[in-house]
């Protein structure tokens, strides 16, 4: 696993004043476990985060995995419109 990956997506929709984004980090902790950290919100505002920690970095993979193809499904594309 690299030292940080980020996932950045958005959902913009302007007829119904919908500008969110969506961002999915992976990192290593102090400690040896896996951080899986979720920012979500409105673009130009402070969002939220959650922080969920993972023994094994193949577990964090398939979280992440899981969390994106949800966002996907929603909507959510990728901020450089890949």
């Amino acid at each position: 696993m690299q030292n940080e990956d980020v996932i950045h997506l958005h959902r913009i929709d302007p007829a119904r004043n919908m500008a969110r984004f969506y961002r999915l980090t992976s990192t290593p902790s102090l400690f040896g476990d896996i951080c899986v950290v979720r920012e979500w919100g409105r673009i130009g505002r402070p969002g939220r985060m959650r922080i969920d920690l993972y023994e094994q970095a193949q577990e964090a993979a398939a979280a992440r995995h899981v969390l994106e193809r949800a966002k996907r499904r929603r909507g959510y594309r990728d901020l450089c419109g890949r």
